[in-house]
């Protein structure tokens, strides 16, 4: 199980996108809702550098959150963050209900292992990771922080599938569904491109235009001058 990060967040009175405006500028404060489980949404407030600060962690992305919202405890997942286009500014925060019984939807990250021991990389291969994070479905209590993905074995031109990845009890894979034309590659190891060796160009032979005419023409004149004698 995922451990659980606690935030503090207040219960936010004025809506609107001038009052949101005022919260970050003035109150170094991010908004954000709280909505799922057939509850009524709730908006609230936190502090933009513990939120910074937080989203620094990759596990952040994947783990359960508790919201300290007044009196209240809310068990939450994060859903969305907006950033502000060019300013390392948090602008606003998404959080799903989450309940104990009910299976969650996820993307988790992938994790990369041994990848210096595979044998593919040792005979010179280079390795292409063609996923960074799936799609999962689980219970709250099975929701792993990200997925292990084992390259100790994995030799020169060999590949590792979606259906190969070894899943936590309870985990289920979304990106698959039991459809084998989506069994789509995570990583491979393939031989490095060739290089393709330089031909060198030999230049023409050099011409010298003229010297056969010149030459037949002092002949005609040594045979002119032979005939005159």
């Amino acid at each position: 199980m995922s451990e659980i990060y606690e935030l503090t967040a207040e219960v936010r009175e004025v809506r609107g996108t001038s009052a949101n405006r005022r919260l970050r500028r003035e109150e170094n404060l991010i908004p954000a809702v709280i909505y799922g489980a057939k509850e009524a949404e709730t908006v609230i407030t936190l502090s933009h550098n513990t939120v910074k600060h937080a989203l620094e962690n990759e596990a952040f992305f994947s783990r359960i959150l508790t919201l300290n919202v007044g009196k209240k405890k809310e068990q939450v997942i994060l859903k969305a963050v907006q950033r502000h286009p060019y300013k390392p500014n948090i602008l606003h925060l998404d959080f799903l209900r989450i309940k104990a019984d009910e299976k969650l939807q996820m993307n988790v990250p992938i994790h990369f292992i041994n990848e210096d021991k595979a044998p593919g990389i040792r005979n010179a291969g280079v390795v292409t990771h063609h996923f960074t994070e799936i799609k999962i479905s689980c219970l709250p209590a099975n929701l792993p922080e990200y997925i292990e993905v084992d390259l100790a074995n994995l030799e020169l031109n060999q590949s590792i599938h979606l259906s190969q990845l070894s899943l936590p009890n309870g985990v289920e894979l979304m990106d698959l569904s039991g459809d084998e034309s989506q069994d789509h590659t995570v990583v491979h190891i393939h031989p490095p491109r060739a290089v393709e060796e330089e031909i060198p160009v030999t230049p023409p032979p050099e011409t010298i235009i003229g010297t056969k005419d010149k030459e037949a023409s002092v002949d005609d004149e040594a045979e002119s001058d032979n005939n005159k004698k």
